[in-house]
């Protein structure tokens, strides 16, 4: 029989849980959550828009046994995509060839997406139910991605019944060659600016003491600090 559900976090929040959490001192905090905004079922423009900004994320399934199957899933910023309040879509790339989440759904669909945000120390659990659609060429090619040199093999649609974020708490800052590439440009500029400068003061000493090398250098060595010196 299907269970009742009272509020939408009970997906998470089993009876055997809110007894754990009952006896380790949270459950009163959980049950106000639960009777003000608690957790989400519909897709709203914050989560629309954090979405649009991932280039990864994990997957879980699990199989009729019961064993749970985590799998990472990459591609270009924006991969996975919300095509409406309650469905998110991605292209299936070709991999290993293993097919264990597209084996998994075919006995349980229920599945989990993590989403996290490195960068800003930001993370965002969804459960749904998945299915994987090889049969609609509309569909997958609304979610091609031109640029990218992947194959396409299919189409997933993952169904939205709960989200929520995690607070910050322990997760390390990681940040991609992407998100790095204007503070490591600006470093460059400021080196080739002191190179510059360096040159041109040596270029003065010079004139100033022609032919004297040594004492070059040691001008530069009073307006230089040595290295690993200030």
């Amino acid at each position: 029989m299907p269970t009742t559900q009272a509020y939408v976090s009970d997906i998470a929040f089993t009876p055997a849980v809110k007894q754990e959490q009952e006896k380790r001192g949270s459950r009163d905090g959980y049950a106000r959550m639960e009777q003000g905004n608690g957790w989400r079922s519909l897709i709203d423009n914050d989560l629309r828009a954090y979405v649009a900004e991932r280039d990864s994320f994990y997957l879980a399934t699990t199989s009729s046994d019961g064993y749970p199957y985590i799998q990472h899933r990459g591609g270009p910023k924006g991969f996975l995509k919300a095509l409406d309040d309650r469905t998110l879509a991605f292209a299936d790339f070709a991999g290993n060839r293993q097919y264990i989440s597209i084996g998994n759904s075919r006995e349980n669909d229920r599945a989990n997406l993590f989403l996290m945000d490195y960068a800003h120390r930001r993370r965002v659990k969804i459960w749904g139910r998945i299915r994987f659609v090889e049969d609609d060429p509309d569909l997958l090619a609304s979610l091609a991605m031109p640029d990218y040199r992947a194959k396409t093999e299919r189409a997933v649609l993952f169904t939205i019944e709960a989200w929520d974020t995690n607070c910050p708490q322990h997760i390390t800052p990681r940040f991609t060659e992407a998100e790095l590439a204007p503070t490591l440009l600006a470093y460059e500029g400021r080196i080739a600016e002191l190179s510059a400068e360096i040159e041109s003061l040596k270029a003065r000493l010079r004139q100033n003491q022609p032919g004297d090398e040594r004492s070059v250098e040691s001008g530069l060595s009073v307006i230089l600090p040595e290295p690993g010196k200030s």
